[in-house]
Parts: C-alpha cells; structure tokens; sequence
C-alpha cells in the first residue's frame, strides 16, 4: 500500500511496465478488423497547380482498393465554413485536397488506400503527378523587408504581442555607460518524436467512428472529425491512452486524421493511416527566428536600456506567432524598453507550437547579451543578473505571484561550482580542450485554463476518476492519480485515473506547461465533491454519529470516514455504497482561473549552469555538466518533474549544437528529411546532468500551488552553453546550431 500523502514525493510512473514491456498501445497498433492501410501522396513541388494525376498504374495492383485526390474527394463540412481548432493561429486553416493547388513542397495531395500497408506504399510510387509550377519564396533572411505585424486573433489571449514601448530607448542607449549588441539567428527544427503520426479509424456506422489518433488532446481531435465531415460530436470517440513522444506535434490534427477520417467514411471500412518518418518534416516546425539586441547600461551595473527585435517565418494561409521578445523586460527592469516582433509570409507549412515556443527562441539572445554587457561593465555574470533583479515584472507592472529565481541563482552557483570560473576566455585547459563556464535564466508562463474531471465510488469501495486528458509521456496518469488519491485520502492502489478519450469530461489539448495547473484542480475539486456526497449519506445512515457534525470535521483515510473530535465514529466506503443500493456515486467538476484575479504575473523561473570542453584544434564541443536549478512552485511528484526537467536540458544541448532543419530555397524543401540527417543528441553526447527544485510556495497559480515543468528546463541551456563556448573559446557565436565549423 502507498503511504499517504504522495505529493511532493518521487513515485515511478505507473503505466511504466506497460511502456517498457512493449504492451502499451499507440495509435498504429491497436488490432481492428478488416483493416484497410492508407498510404500518403506528397507534392513533389513548392507553389503551383496540380494537372493531372495518373492513378491508372495504382488502381490497376490487385488490392489497391481507392486513390483519392482533389478531383474524387468526399464533399465535407468544413468547405462551407471555416473551422480551427484549439491551437489554430489566425488565418484559413488547411484543408487536405481541397483544390488543385499546391502551396508547399510536401503538401498531401493523394492518399492510396490498399490491403496491406507495402502495397498502398508501393502503388503511391506509381502514380505520376503533372504540375504547372510557380514562383515561389522560401527564404526567411532575404525577405526581411516584407516583414508585417501578425493578424490578432483568439491566439493572442495566450500569446501576447509586444508591451508597448517605455521611456526613451535610443536616447538611454546612446548615452549608455555600457553597451552590447548583437545579431542571432536559429535554424528550423522539426519535433521528430519516436512515435509516427498515426490514425486507426474503427467505422461502427455511417454516422459514429471510434478513432486511435496519436494526439496531445482526444477532444480536440474530435471537434476537428465531428466540424470537418458533418457529424455529431457524441458519435466520434478518440482515443489517445498513450503518445510516444509529442513535444508539441500533436496540439493540431495533423493530416493523417483527415486522411483516414475521409478514406473510412467513404469506403465504409476500417482504415489506418501511418506517415513516414520522411512525412513527419511535411507538417509544423518550430519556426527559423532572425533578431536582434542592443542593451546599455550605467556605470553601478543598472541596465537602463534593453532593445529587442525578432522576425519569424509563416504560412501564407495563417499567421503563426510566438512570445519572442516580451521576456526581457519582465526579467530585467529597464526603464527604456522597445520590443518589436514580426512576421514574413513564405511558401512553406503553418510552424507549430515545439517546446517552449517563442520562449526558447527569445531567451538566447536575452541572455547572451547580458552575458555580453557584463563583460563590458567587468561584472560576473550571475552578479550582473543580481544588480538588475525585480520582483515586479515591468512589461505589465504587476508583482509576481511568487519569484525564487534568486534562490536558484544561489543553489545553483553552488552546486555547479560558479566561483572557480575564470572570467578571462580561453585561459582554463585539459589537456588539449579548453574548458568553459556559462550560465542563464530561464522564464516560462505559469497558465491555466478550464478542465473538467469526474470521480466515482464504485461498489468495492474504490474509486475512478476521469478526464479526456492525454498523457504525452509526462507522467500525467501518475501525477492525477497523486492528487486523487490524497484528496480522497485512499492509497494509489486504489484509485484508478482513466484518461486519454474524448468520451470523458473535457480537457484542453495538453501543451504549454499547464496541465497539472489545469487538470489537477478539477481532478481535486470532483474528489472534493465525491467526499462531500459521501459525507451527507453518512449523516443520513448514521445520524447519531455524524448527523450534528460540519464536513469540516470529516476525515477521509483508506476508504473509512470519521471525524477528528470522535475518532470512534467511522462509517467504510463500503457499507455507504451498501446503503446506496449498491449504485455507484459519481460527481464531475469543473476548475478554471478566475478571469478578474489578473493582478499577478505567474510564472516559473531557472538558473541553468554550464560546463563545456572544446578540442582546441578540431572545435569539437563537448557539454561536460551541467546543473539546472528550478523554481515551479509545489513539485507534485520529483521523479517526474526532475524528469521533464533532464529532457529539457538535453534537447537545450541539442538545439545549442547539433539540432537543425536544412532547407534548400532554390527548390523549396527540406533536405535531411530522415534521422540519420537531422542530428540529435545520442547516449554519448550526454554527461552528467544535475536538476535542483527550490522551494516555492503560490497560492494564486492554482488551488495545487504547482507551475508546470514541462518547458522550463529547456529555455535557459542553448545560451548558457554559448556563453560557455565563449568562455572557453573566447569566440562569440550567435547562429545556433554551434558546429564545430564555426570555431575552426
């Protein structure tokens, strides 16, 4: 039995055996009869119009069942009116075969529907595609100049743009004791997970489809089925018990939904559809991000001027926008403050939400320019950091709701050992490598939004709490199942939390660092609720022992209720079910932030510290340690959290020096569609790794007092690591990924 209470402790994840030993199923592997496989057709141009498309050869192998295109596609629903789903950016969201019209080199244009899975792969070979091509733009950097404010929509509530500019930036600049400037760029990145995108489609009738969708929220899937193809929501189920890896891949439907959708309601058949690890670079990415930043400051170390200015890419048919430039100043009180951000059109796919969005991407230049302008004024560091600390947040002139950064500067310093950096580069040496010092902060949001659970005492007085959440591999089931059973005051063997389907009350699409935040209160408030009702039919069963007593007085402790002033007075969950009739009790509630308790900015905050060593002759970088420490509020389960927080360092080392989608602008493409191109950190490339939870107590985040993990981890390790690099090197390099090339 475990020992109540379980927040705040390390519990393994209890889905882990089925995860380890191959029984876990994700959405390609869930056995249906009757199964037809599909088979994805990708544009092999960047712009123009499709004239004809030869299916002749496919149609012709025995079992090659369909081949659809723009020109036999099903009527849908969504061609009458516009749809977007819960991570939609303004704009018209993209709808698979719609026309003849191609606006992206890999855009599906055909799906192949066959017997077997080699079979639809084989006759998709055979189909020839004519085009009429077009010019197109692909280039980020040689189109800066026609660079536009994004079109504001629904999105923007949880992506503000830029505060509006404070004081006098140029005037405070150039009369700056102290000033650094820089100009940064990073590559695309696509996610990549383990996990391909897949899709089984079980047709039950004309009008209900059960569906395996590899996704980061059952319901938004749904609402995509039910809105695109005219049906009723209650007659669509997905079901996502599991997810190999998402990173923010899986927050939209992805087109394999569509496809799959489509092929199994015009067919009348079972249908599954996988894309191809090439497939998975034809869909969103974190976006190629050009900036720039000026910072000044006066003789005593007051940073007095802060400028920051990034440009992204986007569709031509959406605005995707991130939270690039507006972390500055709510780290750092600057009085004369100018933030611009910008977007360019270009002849490429809608970028996608990848961890930490906007968040990664705007700290790295933050924090290598004040690591710049520290060596300016002839100040470590982490000391510079200290002199321009505040507990206000000066973009929006609200107080933090809780703020131990400065705690995670010190813990952190400590543990790494931040008082033998020599601050002069190029001086530390092992043998042939040069050895360096770096560190930054971190910043990530600390959201919530509306999420729904339902808990019930069945008869063998144990109980089941639902929620349609996913769990993308963050210990989501372990972490509800925590909160359940300490509220309800039972041990985590008998609590049972069942999630990931679209059928159980609503939860939003599981990214941006706030599920605990959202689904956690609501799980809590429904086994507050279920105590509630247990307690009232224990006054009406028992009368002389609970009848003159207030629910305050209640304590609920392995399946028994009693009270604290009459310790004889118990009453089993068992005979209160007994009493019931043996009928089961249920409640579902409902938990979001209050709109007019805005007075505090939320968030969570890291200090990450670096070493690197760099071979003096090859440039070969190497991270040798590094220590992260984290401010997230109350941590409901440590190994889980100081998991979240190991993966984000590492894929901080991968976006620092190895992480990067090349594309080619004379044809549109990306080139290293494969993992044996797109490099990613391996075994070997990870050394000792340290996490750090201070302690941090919040009570307005949420009734739990917890922030999220999931991003925190990764926004602050790429410009500690190129800070270390100069450190070591004495060279300054801005264009991440950092190749060995670069310091040759």
């Amino acid at each position: 039995m475990t020992k109540l209470p379980t927040i705040g402790k390390a519990i393994s994840r209890l889905e882990g055996r089925e995860k380890v030993t191959g029984s876990a199923k994700y959405a390609a592997e869930y056995k249906v009869s009757d199964l037809l496989f599909g088979y994805v057709i990708n544009s092999t141009v960047t712009k123009g119009k499709i004239k004809s498309m030869d299916t002749a050869p496919a149609k012709a192998l025995p079992g090659v069942i369909e081949v659809f295109n723009h020109d036999n596609r099903p009527s849908t629903a969504w061609f009458d009116f516009q749809y977007a789903d819960m991570d939609a950016p303004p704009g018209e969201v993209f709808k698979p075969l719609k026309n003849n019209q191609v606006l992206y080199n890999g855009q599906p244009i055909g799906l192949v529907v066959a017997e077997t899975f080699e079979l639809a792969r084989y006759a998709a070979a055979l189909v020839k595609v004519a085009y009429e091509e077009e010019d197109f733009t692909t280039d980020l950097e040689a189109n800066t100049g026609k660079a536009r404010d994004p079109k504001k929509g629904l999105a923007t509530l949880l992506k503000p743009p830029p505060p509006k500019p404070q004081g006098d930036f140029e005037e405070a600049y150039n009369t700056a004791h102290a000033q650094a400037f820089g100009k940064f760029r990073h590559g695309t990145e696509h996610h990549n997970p383990m996990e391909l995108f897949a899709t089984t489609v079980e047709y039950l009738n004309k009008d209900k489809l059960r569906i395996y969708d590899k996704t980061q929220g059952t319901i938004n899937s749904q609402m995509y089925v039910a809105n695109v193809f005219g049906l009723k929501m209650k007659n669509v189920q997905v079901i996502t018990p599991y997810m190999g890896g998402g990173f923010g891949s899986g927050l939209r439907p992805q087109y394999q939904l569509f496809m799959a959708v489509m092929a199994s309601l015009e067919l009348k058949r079972n249908v599954r559809v996988v894309l191809s690890r090439a497939q998975m670079f034809t869909f969103g990415y974190r976006p190629e991000t050009l900036q720039e930043t000026k910072f000044g400051a006066d003789e005593k170390g007051n940073l007095t001027a802060l400028y920051q200015k990034a440009i992204g890419e986007t569709s031509r048919f959406e605005d995707y926008v991130e939270i690039v430039v507006n972390w500055g100043n709510m780290l750092y009180p600057a009085e004369n403050v100018t933030l611009e951000y910008s977007i360019v059109p270009l002849d490429v796919y809608t970028p996608l939400d990848m961890r930490a969005p906007g968040g990664v991407t705007g700290m790295h230049p933050l924090e290598i320019t004040m690591d710049m302008l520290a060596e300016k004024l002839h100040m470590d560091p982490l000391e510079f950091r200290l002199k321009n600390y505040t507990n206000i947040d000066k973009g929006s002139g609200k107080p933090y709701s809780s703020k131990e950064l400065k705690k995670c500067y010190e813990l952190g310093a400590k543990a790494f050992g931040w008082e033998k950096r020599n601050p002069t580069p190029r001086t530390t040496k092992r043998g042939n490598k040069l050895v360096g010092y770096g560190m930054a902060t971190g910043m990530w949001d600390a959201n919530r939004i509306l999420g729904r659970a339902q808990a019930i005492l069945n008869k063998n007085g144990k109980v089941q709490v639902n929620s349609a959440v996913t769990d993308i591999g963050t210990g989501t089931l372990t972490v509800m199942t925590q909160i359940a059973a300490d509220e309800l005051g039972l041990s985590l063997e008998d609590v049972t939390f069942s999630y990931g389907d679209s059928k159980k009350p609503f939860a939003p699409i599981q990214g941006g660092s706030w599920t605990v935040a959202t689904v956690g209160p609501a799980v809590k408030a429904a086994c507050h609720s279920l105590n509630k009702k247990l307690f009232k039919k224990a006054q009406k069963i028992k009368e002389e022992l609970f009848g003159n007593a207030d629910f305050e007085m209640a304590v609920f402790r392995e399946g028994i209720l009693t009270l604290k002033n009459n310790p004889q007075a118990e009453i089993s969950y068992e005979e209160i079910i007994e009493a019931n009739k043996g009928k089961a009790i249920k409640t579902t509630k409902s938990a979001m932030p209050n709109p007019l308790k805005t007075k505090y900015t939320k968030a969570a905050h890291s200090a990450a510290f670096v070493e690197v060593e760099v071979d003096e002759e090859l440039g070969v970088i190497e991270v040798t340690r590094a220590v992260t420490a984290v401010a997230a509020g109350n941590i409901i389960n440590r190994k889980t959290a100081t998991s979240q927080i190991l993966g984000g360092m590492i894929w901080g080392i991968s976006k620092a020096l190895h992480e990067e989608t090349y594309k080619d602008n004379r044809f549109g493409k990306y080139m290293n569609q494969n993992l044996a191109e797109y490099h990613i950190p391996v075994h070997a490339d990870i050394n000792e790794l340290d996490v750090i939870f201070v302690e941090e107590h919040d009570e307005e985040v949420n009734e739990l007092g917890a922030k999220g993990v999931g991003e925190i981890g990764i926004v602050g390790m790429a410009p500690a690591i190129a800070n270390a690099i100069y450190n070591a090197t004495g060279k300054r390099i801005n264009d991440l990924p950092i190749h060995f090339d670069k310091l040759m």
